[in-house]
């Protein structure tokens, strides 16, 4: 493993954009520490301990603790993926948008820029409502959040975050262009790591009280181990459908003939379907936070309660439904068979057009059941192990591990790319490369 690590450093290419990401990473993380002006960070911390899990927390969990600390970075790179999100979603449904996307390059670009627009409006939105909330958390708690609420408090506040939102979306786009992997991942990755030290230290310190055994401790350990393991296993299972491309003779040179696939993951969704199904299911807990305690929207959070059986089993059907409906938003089976019907391809055994689109449809939808199932499986075992097992802490959520695992099988990926292109050994044997092909 050192020989390999070694060899990643000698690539010049590949050692100066590892180095310039982890610069980027520097600033970023100096920047969650950077206070937004006029808000009592003591106070902060002591109103925003009864916001787990809730909505909020789950905000915090992206942007690496920054949300509850009002850092500069408090909204962090989410108003940027929901801008993504959101323009995804349109492509499906808005003839504009779904032309961008087949336009190519110049598509793209425009695409491009047009979310960076929405991610300035989202952030300005997010950041108003993110001074009132600071406001109102601290009035209902009798505790002091805001000493000078006010409208100068909200235009620093919504300049600030802005600002820092539009800075974050920067260093994502640099990294994703000079660095290693996508940059966007790669600063939720961050984020969430950032957090293990702290878990390990309340876990110590739940130890050391007798809050926690060590048969416990080793239980947990070996269940994440089991976790990360099938994550991996599913994030990588794939089902390779066997495309032929005819011969064509273009001048005088002969083209296609060859034999290739189509790789449809058994988990097309990613962790999304985890995300939009996780902000609904928070809601009631979100709104119960809100209202006295006698008041009919406290009782119904309660019986939202993450650990609650009710909670899980809609959680999990949810989780299913966003697999499927987002699995159809980013992969259309009509487009494949008209790309493969436009350059000569077809499935042996299948006619093109229509036939195919049908078959690929079909195969899709199989493959996505054990996906969605999967990720109901790990979304909801985190909470029903709380509920079981009486635990205090948990290292990672189901969301968490989904996160870290595929952002690294990634940038994994991405350094392997680089090391085969300079003729060195990866992580991942793959052969041995016998000498250097010369031109």
């Amino acid at each position: 493993m050192l020989d390999k690590l070694r060899n990643v450093f000698q690539v010049p290419e590949l050692k100066r954009r590892i180095l310039f990401t982890l610069a980027l990473f520097v600033i970023y993380r100096l920047g969650e520490h950077m206070p937004t002006p006029g808000v009592n960070a003591k106070a902060l911390a002591g109103a925003f301990a009864s916001q787990q899990g809730t909505l909020f927390g789950l905000y915090d969990l992206f942007v690496g603790g920054a949300f509850s600390r009002a850092t500069v970075f408090a909204l962090g790179i989410m108003p940027y993926i929901s801008s993504s999100i959101i323009l995804q979603l349109l492509g499906a449904v808005v003839p504009y948008f779904e032309k961008l996307r087949k336009e190519g390059e110049e598509g793209q670009k425009k695409l491009t820029q047009i979310t960076r627009y929405g991610t300035i409006l989202i952030s300005v939105i997010q950041s108003y409502a993110y001074s009132v909330f600071l406001v109102n958390m601290g009035a209902a708690r009798g505790l002091t959040v805001v000493p000078d609420p006010g409208f100068g408090f909200t235009l620093v506040t919504i300049i600030t975050q802005t600002a820092g939102t539009i800075l974050v979306m920067w260093l994502g786009e640099k990294i994703t262009e000079h660095g290693i992997g996508n940059g966007i991942s790669l600063i939720i990755f961050v984020n969430i790591i950032g957090r293990v030290p702290n878990t390990m230290a309340q876990a110590y310190d739940s130890f050391k009280g007798g809050a926690l055994s060590l048969l416990t401790i080793l239980v947990v350990a070996a269940i994440m181990v089991f976790v990360i393991a099938a994550v991996v296993m599913m994030t990588q299972g794939m089902r390779k459908i066997p495309v032929q491309y005819a011969k064509r003779i273009v001048g005088r040179r002969m083209y296609g003939g060859a034999a290739t696939h189509i790789p449809l993951r058994v988990n097309t969704a990613g962790v999304i379907p985890i995300i939009f199904a996780s902000s609904i299911m928070i809601l009631p807990a979100t709104v119960a936070g809100f209202v006295p305690p006698g008041h009919p929207l406290a009782s119904l959070g309660l019986w939202f309660s993450p650990l609650k059986p009710l909670y899980n089993i809609v959680y999990g059907i949810i989780i299913v439904f966003f697999t499927y409906f987002y699995t159809a938003v980013v992969l259309n089976p009509n487009d494949l068979a008209e790309n493969m019907r436009k350059y000569g391809g077809f499935i042996p055994g299948i006619r093109p057009g229509r036939k195919t689109a049908e078959y690929i449809d079909r195969v899709l939808s199989r493959i996505t059941l054990p996906g969605a199932f999967f990720l109901a499986a790990i979304a909801t075992l985190p909470d029903m192990m709380i509920a079981g097992l009486g635990l205090p802490f948990l290292g990672f959520g189901g969301t968490s591990v989904l996160i870290v695992v595929g952002v690294a099988l990634d940038t994994l990926q991405q350094v392997e790319s680089h090391l085969l292109m300079r003729h060195y050994e990866g992580f991942v044997k793959r052969g041995r490369i016998r000498g250097r092909q010369r031109m």
